[in-house]
């Protein structure tokens, strides 16, 4: 007789520790890695009520420079904009893209969402755990989980790891849930957020040019 694995449930887990945290009346210090301002809009509406928030942008693997200029100065201009109930800081982290084509090697020609997805997750939370331990926070986490094209187990699998590496406690989440990702399209309307169509390093940009140029052949053809 076989038994299924029970897949936990990371938003369940949140709302326990949100609860618990309301009980306590603490409002610990969060280290929010944020890859856009899109994927952070929800993600900041949210946790801003429980947290201190810090928005890490730390993106090594976005291309070209002017795309990461442009990424980084939008997510500044949300969290000045935005309606929320809190105060939210900003710190970016050093752009290295040698950092992302060094632990993407090998993985060149890979499909979105495998083995090379998963080092760069790797690589974003381990440097956000570093911060998050030397800046004294409670917590740290990510918006990632807010993208129905990546892989929330991944990503908290990960997140868990760096926890015990580096000393600081990973909230685990997937942000995408009770319409996660839905209220980031609304928030980004509402704010003309720049929303761009690639997740940001030159192997997903390239993916999403060739699946336009297979959209554009279809339509030709009909």
């Amino acid at each position: 007789m076989t038994h299924s694995v029970q897949k936990r449930n990371y938003q369940k887990e949140l709302d326990k520790l949100i609860e618990a945290l309301g009980k306590e009346g603490r409002r610990p210090r969060l280290l929010l890695h944020s890859c856009c301002a899109p994927c952070s809009s929800y993600v900041l509406e949210y946790l801003s009520r429980y947290f201190e928030v810090t928005v890490y942008y730390y993106n090594p693997n976005i291309f070209p420079p002017e795309e990461y200029e442009a990424r980084a100065k939008e997510q500044q201009r949300l969290i000045r904009e935005m309606k929320l109930s809190e105060a939210v800081d900003f710190e970016t982290g050093e752009y290295r893209p040698e950092d992302f084509y060094a632990i993407a090697r090998g993985h060149e020609k890979e499909a979105e969402g495998g083995e090379r997805c998963f080092a760069c997750y790797e690589l974003r939370l381990e440097h956000a755990a570093c911060r998050a331990a030397a800046g004294g926070y409670d917590y740290f986490t990510t918006t990632l989980s807010i993208s129905p094209l990546k892989n929330a187990e991944k990503l908290n699998e990960l997140g868990c790891r760096m926890a015990e590496r580096w000393g600081v406690p990973y909230l685990v989440s997937d942000f995408k849930k009770k319409n996660g990702y839905k209220r980031s399209v609304e928030l980004s309307l509402k704010y003309g957020l720049y929303r761009q169509n690639y997740c940001g390093c030159v192997y997903s940009r390239e993916e999403a040019l060739r699946r336009g140029k297979q959209a554009e052949q279809v339509q030709a053809l009909e």
